[in-house]
This record gives structure tokens, C-alpha cells and sequence, in this order.
């Protein structure tokens, strides 16, 4: 039976950061695998994990529980059977409802292959102050279903999050357990606890998406002579627009980093190729972290997600002006 944990947590919380710190610390004797499921179409959190030792299924594209469960079933199977790995980790996308996707982890056909552990919920204790990020259902029963509630972020955090946390967890938190941390930084041990939450989700309504399962890291790849293509994606009352460019495409740095700043939308994510290296580019709000990368995608790839009507069109052009030309 292959040691099974649902990583949840909504935009921008930290879940890749922290999958990633706990594949960084895993045993080198297991093999792991991760099966991530993201809203928008380019695949970024895919391309972050695919040099991290672990085998990758993604699902990109809206949420994995979606049209009966049949992506995460393709993609589940295909890890457990094809991979076995010693552990599977699963991130469903940050608007992902945790219902059907536990459902379908505990249902009798996977009994033989599953050991179902514990599930952490990775929060930044910011979003209790933001009565839309309250308010959401999908925010809310990610919490409900965890067994363990990371609160990230703790060097963002202000007395009134810190507050906030404090409150939900009187009202909420039961007698379950949280840790607190920065980056994602949380103790591999975490994972065998064993899942004791049985609380009673909702099923959720809000899912309307459409799915192409793309194999291995599919979304990865342009197609031959294409230098870029958009992709867009909407559902849940979000939308997302992603691009992705070819190895050969470099971006102005500061001119990138300026328009990521500035553009109009609570989400951006992205690894892109600039005159002066690889740069990893995360922001959440105002929050707005960046980082050389070693090893990235054989491209170029970045994605927003909005939650009222963006101008795409006119983005696109400001970002295509930031190519440089191959003689740079």
C-alpha cells in the first residue's frame, strides 16, 4: 500500500513551497510521487516539481474532482500501478474542494493500494481577514477536512492575523493540531500521523469545469516552431490566463518583474528565462517573492488568476513588448 496525504490550502497559501521542503527532506531510500492538480492550463506548480526527484502526474486545467472524478482517477492510477511509489503526495488546485477528491481516496476500489494518512491544510492566517477568502466554500471545508492546519507565513504575519487565527481556532479548530512556520518549512513526520478527521462535507456546486488530461507533463510542451501560446481557464467565479514561450524567448528583467508587480490580479506565478538567469516568481496580493532557479521547464511560463474581469488582451501586449531579441 502506497503512504497517501492530501495536501490543501488556498491561493497563494504556500502548498508547492511546502511539498517541495518535504520532498527536499524525504528519505532517500523512498520513492515519492505527487499527483498536482492547478486551475489555469500552463502547468507552473508541474514544472516546479519535476526536478525534484519525485515521479509528477499534473492535471492542469480546473479541478481534479471534477466530471465524476475521472482526471484524478486516470492520474492516480497511473502513479500507483505504473510508479508504486512509497508515497503519494496529492495537491489539488487552490479552488479545489476536498470532498470528492477524499471520497474517492477512501472509496472500497482503492482500499487494496491506499493508506490514507493525514491531511494538512497549508493557511496564511492573513485570509481570515478577508471576508471573500471567508466566505468562499471551498476556503472554508479545506479547513474543515484537515487534520492538520499549517499556518505559513508567520514572518507575513500581523497581531491582527495572528488574532484571527487565534479566534477561528477557538470556534474551529477542535481537537486537531497546528503547527506555525515560514516558507513551508514543516517536519516530514507530519505525514504518518494518521487521518482521524470524519467531519461531514458538503458537496460542492461550484464545479463546472472541463478537463483534457494531459500525460506525464504534457503541459509543459509547445509545439514544434511555436515561439507561444495562451491558454485560458474559468470557473468558480475565478479566471485564469497563462503563457508559455520557448527556450530560446529571454525577458527584460526588470521590465518582467515591474509588470508582475503591477498587473491588475490577486495571483501570479511563474518561471521565466531573463538576460540575467532563471527567475522563480510567486505573488499572492502585494506579497511578492522572487528567487533564481537552477533548473526550470525546457521553456518559459507564467499564469494569473483573477477574480473579476481582466483585460487579457491588453496584458498580453504589454508582455510580449518585453522580449528581448535572440542577438541580446
Amino acid at each position: 500500500m502506497t503512504k497517501t496525504n492530501l495536501v490543501t490550502g488556498f491561493l497563494g497559501s504556500g502548498k508547492t513551497t511546502s511539498i517541495l521542503h518535504l520532498l527536499a527532506n524525504k528519505d532517500p531510500a523512498e520513492k515519492w510521487a505527487v499527483l498536482v492538480n492547478e486551475f489555469g492550463e500552463v502547468g507552473i506548480d508541474g514544472a516546479l516539481l519535476a526536478d525534484s526527484g519525485a515521479m509528477v502526474k499534473e492535471i492542469p486545467g480546473g479541478c481534479m474532482c471534477c466530471v465524476n472524478g475521472l482526471p484524478m482517477q486516470v492520474g492516480l492510477n497511473t502513479l500507483l500501478r505504473q510508479g508504486k511509489p512509497d508515497r503519494l503526495i496529492i495537491e489539488p488546485t487552490g479552488l479545489g474542494h476536498p470532498k470528492q477528491i477524499l471520497d474517492l481516496l477512501t472509496a472500497p476500489v482503492y482500499e487494496p493500494w491506499i493508506d490514507l494518512r493525514a491531511t494538512l491544510c497549508v493557511l496564511d492566517p492573513r485570509q481570515l481577514l478577508d471576508e471573500k477568502s471567508v466566505q468562499n466554500e471551498n476556503f472554508r471545508d479545506q479547513l474543515a477536512s484537515a487534520d492538520i492546519i499549517v499556518v505559513n507565513k508567520e514572518d507575513r504575519a500581523t497581531d491582527e492575523s495572528r488574532a484571527a487565527f487565534t479566534l477561528w481556532w477557538q470556534h474551529f479548530g477542535g481537537d486537531r493540531q497546528f503547527v506555525q512556520t515560514t516558507q513551508g518549512h514543516i517536519d516530514n513526520a507530519l505525514l504518518d500521523l494518521p487521518r482521524m478527521n470524519s467531519a461531514e462535507l458538503p458537496a460542492s456546486a461550484a464545479h463546472s469545469h472541463s478537463h483534457v488530461e494531459k500525460k506525464g507533463l504534457a503541459a509543459l510542451s509547445l509545439p514544434a516552431h511555436q515561439r507561444w501560446r495562451r491558454s485560458l481557464n474559468s470557473g468558480q467565479g475565478h479566471q485564469a490566463c497563462g503563457w508559455i514561450f520557448d527556450a530560446d524567448t529571454r525577458f527584460d528583467t526588470i521590465g518582467i518583474l515591474e509588470w508582475v508587480r503591477l498587473a491588475p490580479v490577486e495571483r501570479v506565478k511563474g518561471v521565466m528565462r531573463t538576460q540575467d538567469g532563471l527567475v522563480r516568481i510567486n505573488r499572492q496580493g502585494t506579497d511578492f517573492f522572487i528567487e533564481t532557479q537552477n533548473v526550470a521547464p525546457p521553456d518559459s511560463r507564467i499564469e494569473l488568476i483573477s477574480a473579476v474581469n481582466t483585460d487579457w488582451n491588453l496584458l498580453q501586449a504589454s508582455l510580449l513588448k518585453l522580449r528581448l531579441s535572440l542577438g541580446d
